[in-house]
């Protein structure tokens, strides 16, 4: 049988030449193994929210609490994830129109090379450290509040003020509180201090009580639990709100569906689950859009009620900014 009529066959056995003639480099370009810049933009109502990824860590699930070793690695499994589990450090910058509002500043270098990439992103996104005008924190962990320093401990965002819960410098910032600490513990605090030093010593250290409003459209939310200040933040323009709620989820693939799991670093373990499971249900209930520092990058999306399965957290997807 002839494939090819007789008067293709010049053309056919042309081209067979020529194809043994490409050369072999076209098909040997070099790997580029590097990453897209770590920005997400993201519109509420007037404000423009921009994650900005700081890194990843691995968490191990023995530091997890309240949930029995085998249920977590079937949860694991079942979201096809591993132990330990590779877990994203987000920060968030709120472009107000007016103001340019930083909420939390990654680990900075406090915990390795794998975070502290949150100044590099916010460059890539456009934006300067100078430019930041506020930098509210919701909890003195090392991980949201190392960046706000440089290797020489000098303020990374020199024209900001910090804003904490006065509950939270309250504890951290105290070295009588440091000193009755486990002496594994102490580091912990020594990390916070350094960290927000600068700022003390320039008066930009501004600490607050309550929920009332701090910037236009922007109110903190008490979640004490994980830290005795654990704070979110609330913001709202266009009738469109997002809450940025911080530490209140660890682990998405274990906490979601099991939110009275807890984790060691939550200082009071009841109150944290608590304050986890109200959330939950209120995001579920409101159909509210919230984002949170450990939460897959960038970190934004809704609750959904599964029932007596607990709840499941559904991501934005990828789109333009609008």
């Amino acid at each position: 049988m002839k494939l090819f009529p007789r008067w293709w066959q010049p053309a056919v056995l042309g081209l067979a030449t020529a194809l043994l003639f490409v050369p072999a480099a076209q098909a040997e370009a070099p790997q580029q193994k590097t990453q897209v810049p770590g920005y997400y933009r993201h519109m509420v109502g007037g404000f423009e929210v921009t994650a900005l990824y700081d890194g990843q860590i691995e968490l191990d699930t023995k530091i997890l609490k309240q949930t029995p070793t085998e249920q977590i690695q079937r949860l694991l499994a079942d979201m096809f994830r591993n132990n330990p589990t590779p877990t994203a450090v987000n920060t968030f910058l709120v472009n107000t129109g007016s103001q340019l509002v930083l909420i939390d500043t990654g680990a900075g270098r406090m915990f390795g090379n794998s975070l502290g990439n949150v100044v590099a992103n916010l460059r890539a996104a456009g934006y300067a450290p100078e430019q930041v005008d506020a930098v509210l924190l919701t909890h003195l962990h090392g991980d949201h509040v190392g960046g706000a320093v440089d290797a020489e401990g000098k303020a990374v965002f020199p024209n900001a003020q910090l804003f904490v819960a006065k509950k939270e410098a309250d504890y951290w910032l105290s070295q009588e509180t440091m000193a009755k600490a486990p002496q594994e513990v102490q580091g912990f605090f020594k990390m916070a201090q350094n960290a927000v030093a600068p700022y003390v010593a320039s008066g930009k250290l501004k600490t607050f009580e309550g929920e009332q409003e701090l910037l236009p459209g922007i109110r903190p939310v008490n979640t004490r639990g994980h830290t005795p200040g654990h704070t979110s933040y609330l913001f709202e323009s266009g009738g469109r709100s997002l809450l940025v709620w911080g530490d209140i989820v660890h682990n998405a693939y274990v906490q979601f569906p099991r939110p009275d799991t807890t984790i060691e670093f939550d200082i009071d373990q009841k109150a944290a689950a608590a304050t986890r499971k109200r959330l939950f249900e209120n995001a579920a209930r409101q159909k509210l859009t919230v984002t949170g520092m450990h939460l897959p990058f960038p970190g934004i999306g809704n609750v959904r009620s599964e029932g007596k399965a607990g709840y499941r957290w559904v991501p934005i997807d990828y789109g333009p900014v609008r």
